[in-house]
């Protein structure tokens, strides 16, 4: 398969030429396939991903083996930036979560390019800012809202990062992501699909309804994206909540 245009990752595509030339002749196009781990908690970062058409999820994993996703990375943005914030090891899991592709860069690379503190160290610490309100957002999440809420804020994430409007991710999968039963998700996704908002079929989700989505979401959706519309550039716009939305 041919590699992807870089623009169809925001960040990139918000570089200017000149920073684009000299970054791009060093990236390389990579399949990220569902489940496939970019970062265990503790590893050395050497590479940067720059998704295309994946999502990548951010894991916290307890001594049980117990999981909960505290954010998503797509198409807006970049993983591994613990790199960037001089950590240099990843505190959390790296997990595909919906397959695709993205353009890989050295971290030396990346560094290197953002020692110059010109525009691409700029839109990293935008994208880092978005990317805490999201994580904070998550946090509240778990905390005080129910699992049916927290799945359609999810959903909602994941479409916001991603082309069109079909998931691909199993029902154990969206558990282990939100740290809750699988019973849990299995009903709540129940009740989406008898409302004629989604249609769930062998591992394939099918957002039929957006709007009405948004509307059984909890007010977390909208604060994440509020604040990365604000925060990055290029960033979809309603149209796209038109566009799924079934007359």
């Amino acid at each position: 398969m041919e590699p992807q245009s870089t623009q169809q990752n925001l960040l990139l595509a918000a570089l200017s030429r000149d920073v684009q030339e000299r970054l791009f002749s060093s990236m390389e196009w990579v399949e990220l396939p569902q489940g496939k781990v970019i970062y265990e908690a503790g590893d050395t970062v050497r590479h940067v991903y720059f998704p295309t058409d994946a999502v990548i999820a951010m894991l916290c994993v307890i001594e049980s083996g117990a999981s909960v996703a505290t954010s998503a990375v797509g198409n807006e943005g970049i993983a591994g930036l613990a790199l960037f914030m001089g950590g240099e090891s990843m505190s959390s899991r790296a997990v595909v979560h919906s397959s695709g592709h993205a353009y890989r860069l050295s971290g030396l690379r990346f560094l290197d390019e953002c020692n110059r503190h010109g525009e691409l160290q700029q839109l990293i610490l935008r994208y880092t800012q978005a990317l805490i309100t999201q994580m904070s957002q998550t946090a509240i999440c778990i905390r005080h809202h129910c699992i049916e809420q927290q799945l359609c804020c999810w959903l909602l994430l994941l479409l916001d990062r991603l082309p069109g409007n079909e998931l691909a991710m199993t029902q154990e999968l969206i558990a282990n992501m939100l740290g809750v039963r699988r019973e849990g998700i299995t009903e709540a996704a129940g009740k989406l699909q008898r409302q004629g908002i989604i249609e769930y079929y062998r591992g394939h989700i099918t957002v039929l309804d957006r709007f009405r989505l948004e509307q059984l979401s909890c007010e977390c959706y909208a604060v994440v994206k509020k604040e990365t519309d604000r925060l990055l550039p290029n960033r979809p716009s309603q149209l796209q909540a038109v566009k799924y939305h079934r007359n």
